[in-house]
């Protein structure tokens, strides 16, 4: 632990340690602590180890100073007479020889501090001993060997382990056992004593935390430690970190409770005060941090912080010990105040040290006065000489300690110069206002004046003209006028200094001058200054002005001596005429200072009546306090403001039995006289300031004398002319007020109407006379309402103006007022400022809307005349908004009604009331765009409308009075439901109007519930209403049912409206229905109860099952119109859905009500009880109950047929049994009457069908049966058999009759059961018959019937194809001998046969298919097509068409057959697209055979060579491409463009992706030679580029599959990339995602074919485009494409003779080993990680007998081959192979392009310069001729011939 030459210090002593030479002992700190420390180190101690106490503790007597019992822990037991116990140790434990080691474990248990020894450092970092793992046995079973790990990390210097540490020592001593925890104890001190004046404020607050763990854990065990702790415990509570301090304060309190906390400050008050003298006079910046590690500025820092804490500790300790201790203090404290060091604290550099003195030297001066006398000559100029000390930390202590040295040291002036080195410096502070300390300093300046002796300041005047002026020069400075706080202290400060000079010499003759010249020299400047200077005049000096004159008042009131009486008249007269010169000069001023006369108004009011004046609040200072700390403050102000106010009152007596005559008389004269100068000015120049001052003086001084005065100016009027009224404030208002009110002002009137109610109040009985006069002048409107205004805000000027507000002229002057607004400002073309002023609105919205006394403002007749005229102007607003000119009415009608509504209780029991209401119901129910109304205007009717809405909720409530609004709106709304032909949007704003007004009926508890129920009938439509408006609903809904097969009908069907699709307006039937649900869906949420519940509920039921209706209809709708999808979605904003309807009512009464209608009606009625079974998944034995038998349903009727093929679904298998045995009986049984019947075969039919539709193989015998039933009627009814004929001739019982026969041998086909040979037979010439029959008919079929009689064909034709194409041996042997053979040969050819020329009829006579049927009629005939096999498509027999001027290579009959199904992947339909796809793509791999042998014409030309892919698909590409750029080109590439499903752009970007599968597929299949001619073609027509660009813009950001989807076995996220596409001509679910995905396969398929003409077109896009390709390459195809590439190389099968491949998956690296004689090259073919888009890397392996040259030339090759082909790497390797073969063969390069084999067509080199030899590649030549513009022999420069 110690070196050698290793030196350590401790206070001022050094001290050197090393093994050989013990270092000596320290010097003693007192002679007890001294003898112990001798006597351990002779070892004479050892009795003392069997328990570490502290030396001081185990030596003090038992009782203290004075024969008290020195300190002890509560319930400690001292034992009597330690010395002798001493003894006892030491007979019982004789001296042994002790080490060194023991000795240095004694000191550190005694006192945590052992200076010198080795292994014991004293250096400040070394936090003392702690004991090791090893040795010290006595003492480590003492220390837990986790707390010596803590203890030890402790003495770390890096401040984060220090604070984990001391965190973890807190734990530690709060769950450990108390044994352990006291084990620690002897070591704590010293390391305590360390680390709680630590630099960092975490640590510390920390220690203390943990310090606090450790008391509650030891309790009274500390005790014995508590000397050497108690010093740095008081240093730690005055910590200048707050939580710090507060923490060791809480340990403190912890430890003692208050009654102790003196008794164990005074048992350790030695070494307190002993660390504390030794941190002031002792302790520097290097003794207390070791110089070397700690930087000079953190030294200095802990240093100053010690001193303030120390001085700060010193302070706490004087006042907390008790009072008898403070002698015996004195004595030892007087080293310290000995020392020149301590008094030198005052002027330090630091604020807080200077702070803290300041405060310590305010204790002395409280707690040891005589101290401070003996002490004076130091302590005055300390302080004293400081008191211009500005510094915010310092000056609240300096001068608390200023006035305690003043009051404690009499003489203290005696030490200093006052007039030489205080005063000089405190007159600087005062002017410069504190320095910005007013609010510290000044409120002291009166107690510092008090005790100046006189000497001091003589000559009297002259000082305290200093001092005051000093005070105003400090008041007038930019900082103090700044702070309104600092201007009030200061201006305090000077009123209280002023009057305590004056009443300390108010009986001294002598002091006349004094006093003269405070009046006219300090105060009434003062008051002037404060008049001009705006930022003063809200200060307290009026307020203080008032009581200084009220103080002197009652002194001479008070006082018997005449002398001061005369003094106080004196003084009086003095002020009056000082303050008159300077109202009056003010006052005169031509340019009078607005502000400044407002003030002199102030100044007047507050001198005449202060008590009736508050004075300003001083702005609190904002403290955070503990809630008990702040209760008892508060308490505390409490009483404090009490007592004062009792103070003041006591002395103060009444105002009016003491005013002096003096002050009257005087304080009237002067406002007299500022009257008559302000009339003076407003008469003769017009001033306005002049008459507001008037207004604010005749506000407090109206009288007849002033009105007196103001008459005096007349002598503008003839005497004649001058009417005499009795008043003469009347007399005042007829001359000169009436004027002022008539002129045409532009600024503000209020000042006027201020004088008017001065002359109300003065007048008497004339007010209402008086105020009728002014309302029948032409005065603006703005003086009427301000009168109002004023009167409201006032309840004595309500009291002037009652009987005016009240009466008819008032009245009938607003009616017309409101009559003007409404019709005169409606009717304007171009409205001006003035009609529209919003004052005239302002009074109309006030006397409507202003209650007194819960009574209306004025009379009740006007207000329903009033609101009546807002009615009719609301009214006619709708029809006058399309001009642009009602927005300002509307809008303040608007607000004048919501402050009617909102401010009048029992408004809309008027009448008129109503109407407004109703009109404004209206205009928020209609939308925008019927109304015109802008949005601003429509928020505020809003507004209104819920105000009325709440008055009108509220009046329903408290009054038994029924409103007819209720009636009146919901027929109004059902009109419009019903009649009128609604939008969305205006829908939604109904509905939105209706719920709010429901939901105030609801919310409001006071509403009886019959009010609701009445309102919801008055909404509801009749039980007709409703049938009329189901029936005008469009049968579109019925195509899809019946395709479906869902319903089956044989009757004819009312056409639909061919512009349905283009729908303008919504049914009325979804309207009602929607706007009834939302509302029964509130009331079933809210659970309101109805006097009838079960009628109620039945009535709401009903509701909600025509929501249901309307809801199946648009669901049955194939393609609903925008419109319907747009009220769907503010269906799903307002949640009213299926579910939620489902949720709130009864399931199972909705469902019998849904039955019995289904049953009743059938059609959409059984749709919807289907739904609701289905997704509320009813059980069936509930659906049984529905009908006890199914006799019930005969005879059968359309709604009992409908509702058994819905209720079929869902009935138990024996219940479907019954039902299924039941019908077949009913076949059999039904020859006699009309097989197409409902009630015939027909409906039985029907029925069965819905019940096998299962495909329960139960029925299989049944079947059978049924299909002999069929063949017997085929012979009995041969008629009713569309076997032959057309469609459009048949009947809709024939053709609903056959349809159900074709959909039972559909079924009968999944799963035929031993038919006979006659029985297929019947079957297959039954699907040809019928198939006929459809081809035979018109392309467009006619009726409903007819297009569900084609596709049902047409699904049968599928279904028996895919039958025959899935059997199996085994069911093949099952058959007739020669079907599959007849199927094959016969019946698969006619059926396709068939098929195809319908497609192609079909599609020519219709562009597009978006209708219903044929949309339908295309996905039956495509799923036929998609059997069809490649010798079917070739053996067709289409007509031949043929193309002028196309160049093929193909056969007629296949060329046919392209150009007749090509352009129809331009056709807009998916399934014609789809059909023709799949078709093509049949054919696409045997195209390319036929440009094979055209290859040996190319070669020898000299241009370059390129081929086109099938013309006919080019053609259909050229035009997509023309119209899709049209559609994408406005969107960025890299940006995600969103595709309507089934819209032609979703149609023409299908037809588009699918040519281009097409191409790809075709591409493929070629040989190499073909593809470089077909890429050739493509880079030049650059519809390549063009297609990847496109696909950038359809492929989405984030190509996975949406939903739930199962990861792959790598756990990689499927993607559409991992994904196989699957182009199902009838699978819905996928459209919404066909296109991404569709453009994602053909990306994929794009880079993997044609990865160079991919990885070109890259290189060459803009920078932007680069990185979004190479982003989403690199992240979702990269990987799957190297794992296929690598994959293929893995899994060939192709033999090279001379080369081995060889591929390694996990570095995506492929190794080529190429021998041949004596030749050995490897070469390693390494993918990129964007593969394909980045180079592939070729890098040398093993090479034995090539050249370098060569060896370079041989990669070079194969990095071109494989840069450059479109294919694989295995056939980049073969042509690589083909390349060196030759070489080896002899064949030359070409000295080109330095290859044999051409990068691109794969050609030789052919053509020879005559003049050098050398062959060339054409492609090669006719490249370097056009580059170069030369046609020269690229080797030997000769002319190339």
């Amino acid at each position: 632990m110690g070196g050698k030459n290793k030196q350590r210090t401790k206070g001022n002593v050094r001290v050197s340690g090393g093994r050989g030479t013990p270092p000596p002992p320290p010097p003693p700190l007192t002679p007890l602590l001294g003898l112990d420390r001798r006597l351990a180190l002779l070892g004479l101690c050892r009795a003392w180890t069997l328990e570490p106490t502290s030396s001081a503790t185990a030596s003090l007597p038992t009782h203290g100073v004075g024969g008290k019992r020195a300190f002890q822990w509560p319930g400690m037991v001292t034992a009597p007479g330690l010395d002798s116990c001493s003894d006892t140790c030491r007979s019982l434990f004789p001296p042994v020889p002790s080490s060194s080691g023991r000795a240095a474990e004694l000191l550190a248990k005694e006192q945590g501090t052992v200076p010198g020894f080795i292994g014991f450092g004293t250096s400040p970092n070394d936090l003392g001993y702690v004991p090791a793992i090893q040795g010290a046995e006595e003492i480590d079973h003492l220390v837990d060997a986790d707390f010596r790990m803590v203890l030890r990390k402790l003495s770390k210097r890096d401040v984060i382990t220090k604070l984990k540490a001391m965190q973890e020592f807190g734990t530690m001593c709060k769950e450990r056992e108390t044994e352990i925890v006291k084990g620690v104890l002897p070591y704590w001190p010293r390391i305590y004593c360390k680390i709680s004046i630590d630099h960092d404020r975490r640590v510390r607050e920390a220690t203390q935390q943990a310090f606090e763990q450790l008391i509650l854990k030891v309790r009274k065990h500390l005790a014995p430690h508590l000397k050497s702790l108690m010093g740095h415990w008081l240093i730690a509570q005055c910590d200048v970190y707050s939580p710090a301090a507060s923490a060791a304060k809480v340990a403190f309190e912890k430890a003692f409770p208050p009654s102790k906390q003196p008794e164990a400050l005074v048992f350790c008050k030695d070494e307190i005060l002993t660390v504390l003298q030794d941190n002031l006079l002792k302790e520097t910046p290097d003794t207390l941090s070791d110089p070397l590690t700690v930087p000079e500025e953190e030294r200095e820092a802990k240093f100053f912080r010690l001193l303030t804490c120390s001085l700060l500790a010193l302070k706490k300790l004087l006042c907390m010990l008790p009072a008898n201790e403070n002698s015996s203090l004195e004595k030892k404290l007087e080293p310290l105040l000995s020392q020149s060091k301590f008094w030198k604290y005052g002027k330090h550099k630091t604020p807080q040290i200077r702070s803290a003195f300041f405060e310590l030297i305010s204790a002395f001066c409280e707690h040891i006065p005589e101290s401070m006398k003996m002490e004076a000559p130091k302590v005055s100029p300390a302080v004293l000489l400081s008191i211009d000390d500005s510094d915010a930390i310092v000056c609240p202590a300096l001068w608390e300690a200023t006035l305690h040295v003043l009051a404690t040291i009499e003489d203290c002036w005696s030490h200093v110069n006052a007039k030489k080195g205080v005063l000089p410096k405190l007159w600087a502070v005062l002017r410069e206002g504190g320095r910005g300390l007013a609010t510290i300093i000044y409120p002291n300046l009166l107690p510092f004046i008090s005790k100046v002796p006189h000497d001091i300041t003589e000559p009297k005047l002259d000082y305290f003209r200093t001092f005051f002026t000093s005070i105003i020069q400090g008041l007038l400075t930019e900082r103090a006028l700044a702070s309104r706080s600092e201007c009030a202290a200061i201006i305090s400060a000077f009123m209280e200094c002023l009057q305590f000079i004056m009443q300390q010499n108010i009986n001294e003759e002598q002091q006349i001058k004094i006093q003269e010249m405070l009046i006219y020299e300090q105060l009434i400047p003062l008051i002037d200054t404060v008049i001009k200077e705006p930022k003063l005049q809200n200060g307290p000096l009026f307020y203080e002005v008032a009581d200084f004159l009220n103080f002197w008042k009652l002194r001479g009131e008070m006082s018997s001596h005449d002398g001061s009486v005369l003094t106080c008249q004196r003084m009086l007269l003095n002020f009056w005429d000082g303050l008159s010169t300077i109202c009056v000069a003010h006052v005169s001023a031509i340019d009078a200072d607005e502000k400044s006369l407002a003030a002199v108004s102030c100044l007047l009011q507050i001198l005449q009546n202060p008590a009736n004046q508050m004075k300003p609040k001083q702005k609190k200072a904002v403290k955070v306090k503990f809630a008990e700390e702040a209760e008892a403050e508060s308490t505390t102000e409490h009483e404090k403001g009490v007592d004062v106010r009792g103070s003041r009152e006591h002395g103060t007596l009444p105002h009016g039995q003491h005013l002096s005559s003096l002050r009257n008389e005087r304080l009237e004269d002067l406002v007299c006289k500022l009257a008559e100068l302000s009339i003076v000015y407003a008469n003769e120049q017009r001033s306005d300031r002049h008459l507001k001052f008037l207004s604010a003086l005749l506000c407090n001084f109206a009288s007849d004398r002033v009105f007196q005065v103001l008459l005096k100016d007349r002598s503008n009027i003839k005497e004649a002319a001058k009417p005499q009224y009795e008043h003469p404030s009347v007399q005042f208002l007829y001359e000169s007020l009436i004027e002022w009110l008539k002129e045409d002002r532009q600024k503000e009137t209020d000042f006027l109407v201020d004088i008017l109610y001065s002359v109300l109040h003065c007048c008497g009985t004339e007010r209402e006379n008086i105020l009728n006069d002014l309302t029948k002048m032409d005065l603006k409107w703005n003086i009427i309402l301000q009168i109002i205004q004023k009167a409201c805000s006032s309840s004595e000027k309500h009291s002037l103006s009652s009987a005016w507000l009240k009466g008819d002229v008032l009245g009938e002057k607003l009616v017309a007022l409101a009559d003007d607004l409404c019709s005169t400002s409606l009717k304007t073309t171009v409205a001006t400022a003035e009609s529209f002023h919003s004052e005239r609105w302002t009074l109309l919205s006030l006397v409507l809307s202003q209650l007194i006394k819960n009574e209306s403002l004025i009379g009740e007749v006007y207000v329903k005349r009033i609101i009546d005229k807002l009615q009719t102007a609301l009214s006619r607003a709708k029809d006058l908004s399309e001009a642009g000119n009602t927005e300002p009415s509307v809008s303040f009608i608007c607000d004048i009604a919501s402050n009617f509504f909102s401010s009048v209780k029992g408004c809309l029991l008027m009448p008129s009331s109503e109407d407004l209401l109703f009109t404004i119901f209206q205009l928020c129910a209609q939308s925008q765009d019927i109304t015109c109304l802008s949005d601003f205007l429509v928020n505020k009717l809003k507004h209104t409308w819920l105000c009325g809405l709440t008055s009108l909720v509220h009046q329903l409530g408290d009054m038994n009075k029924e409103s007819t609004f209720l009636q009146r709106s919901a027929f109004w709304v059902k009109n419009q439901l019903q009649s009128c032909t609604l939008e969305v949007k205006s829908l939604q704003v109904l509905i939105l109007a209706v719920s709010d007004l429901l939901m105030k009926l609801i919310e409001a508890d006071d509403v009886p519930s019959y009010i609701l129920r009445d309102y919801i009938q008055f909404l509801t439509p009749s039980k007709t209403e409703w049938e009329k408006m189901r029936e005008s609903l469009s049968f579109e809904w019925l195509k899809k049912p019946l395709l479906e097969g869902r319903l089956s009908m044989n009757c004819e069907i009312s056409e639909t409206d061919p512009k349905f699709c283009v729908m303008a307006k919504l049914p009325s039937h979804l309207c009602s229905a929607a706007l009834l649900s939302q509302m029964a869906l509130l009331i079933l949420e809210k659970g309101v109860v109805f006097e009838n519940n079960e009628v109620e509920r039945s009535n709401l039921e009903n509701i909600i099952a025509e929501q249901l209706y309307a809801l199946q209809w648009i669901e049955e709708l194939s393609n609903p119109p925008g419109l319907l999808l747009e009220f769907l979605h503010v269906l799903q904003v307002m949640n009213v859905s299926c579910d939620k309807l489902y949720a709130l009512s009864n399931t199972l009464s909705l469902t019998q009500l849904l039955f019995s209608r289904s049953k009743e009606s059938g059609r959409l009625w059984a749709l919807t009880m289907a739904r609701l079974i289905h997704s509320q998944n009813i059980p069936s034995c509930e659906i049984k109950a529905l009908f006890d038998t199914t006799e019930r349903f005969v005879p059968l009727t359309e709604g009992s047929l409908h509702t058994l093929q819905n209720l079929s679904p869902f009935l138990l298998e024996d219940n479907k049994e019954e039902l299924v045995i039941q019908c077949t009986a009913k076949l059999m049984t039904c020859s006699e009457s009309e097989p197409s019947n409902i009630d015939g075969a027909f409906g039985y039919l029907a029925i069965l069908n819905s019940c096998l539709n299962g495909g329960n193989t139960e029925y299989e015998e049944l079947m059978s049966g049924i299909l002999k039933i069929i063949i017997s009627w085929r012979n009995d009814y041969e008629n009713s058999f569309l076997f032959s004929g057309n469609l459009k001739e048949a009947s809709p019982h024939l053709l609903g009759f056959n349809i159900e026969m074709i959909r039972f041998v559909s079924l009968l086909l999944k799963n035929p059961f031993n038919l006979s040979d006659s029985e297929w037979d019947f079957v297959m010439c039954s699907i040809l018959a019928w198939l006929e029959t459809t081809s035979e008919s018109p392309a467009v079929f006619p009726g409903a019937l007819a297009h569900v009689f084609a596709s049902a064909s047409c699904d049968l034709a599928a279904a028996s194809s895919a039958y025959f194409q899935a059997a199996t041996p085994e069911v093949i042997e099952k058959l007739p001998a020669n079907l599959m053979t007849e199927w094959k040969e016969f019946f698969s050819e006619g059926i396709h046969g068939l098929l195809l020329p319908l497609l192609v009829k079909i599609t020519r006579k219709e562009k597009n298919a978006s209708e219903t049927f044929q949309n339908s009629l295309l996905k039956s005939l495509g799923q036929a097509l998609m059997f069809i096999s490649t010798d079917q498509l070739l053996n067709h027999k289409l007509p031949s068409r043929f193309v002028a001027g196309q160049k093929t290579n193909l056969p007629d009959n296949l060329q046919t057959l392209l150009n007749t199904l090509s352009p129809l992947l331009l056709f807009r339909a998916r399934p014609v697209q789809i059909t023709v796809y799949h078709m093509l793509n049949k054919l696409m791999s045997d195209l390319p055979k036929f440009d094979t042998e055209d290859l040996k014409s190319y070669g020898d030309e000299e241009e370059e060579l390129l081929l086109s892919p099938p013309a006919s698909l080019m053609t259909v590409l050229a035009t997509q491409e023309d119209l899709l750029e049209n559609v994408l080109e406005c969107i960025p590439v890299g940006e995600f463009a969103v595709v309507q499903p089934l819209s032609e752009e979703f149609c023409l970007i299908l037809g588009y992706l699918l040519t281009w599968k097409l191409i790809l597929t075709f591409f493929k299949a070629a040989s190499s030679q073909l593809r470089a001619l077909y890429s050739q073609y493509l880079r030049r027509t650059k519809s390549l580029n063009k297609l990847l660009y496109h696909l950038f813009r359809l492929m989405p950001e984030n190509p996975a599959i949406p939903g739930p989807t199962a990861e792959l076995p790598n756990k990689d996220v499927k993607t559409y990339f991992t994904e196989e596409l699957d182009l199902d001509i009838k699978d819905k679910l996928a459209l919404p995602s066909q296109i991404l995905h569709l453009a994602c396969s053909v990306y994929f398929m794009t880079l993997k074919d044609l990865p160079a003409m991919v990885r070109l077109w890259w290189n060459s896009c803009e920078k932007r485009v680069f990185n979004i390709v190479d982003k989403f390459t690199s992240k979702y195809v990269s990987n799957l494409l190297s794992s296929q590439e690598i994959s293929s190389v893995q899994t060939s099968t192709q033999l090279f003779n001379g080369m081995m491949v060889k591929a390694r998956s996990a570095t995506r690296e492929v190794i080529a080993t190429y021998s041949v004689d004596d030749i050995f090259i490897e070469l390693i073919i390494q993918l990129p990680q964007n593969y394909p888009l980045g180079s592939i890397m070729v890098e040398s392996g093993k090479r034995v007998g090539v050249a370098v040259q060569q060896w370079r030339n041989w990669m070079l090759q194969l990095s071109t081959y494989l840069t450059h082909q479109n294919g694989s790497i295995m056939e980049g390797l073969a042509l690589w192979k083909n390349n060196v073969d030759k070489r080896f063969e002899g064949v030359e390069d070409c000295m080109i392009c330095f290859s044999v084999i051409h990068g691109s067509n794969y050609s030789l080199p052919k053509k020879a310069c005559r003049t050098c030899k050398k062959k060339f590649h054409s492609a090669c030549l006719y490249k370097w001729f056009t580059s170069s513009n030369k046609s020269t022999c690229p080797l030997c420069r000769e002319t190339f011939f």
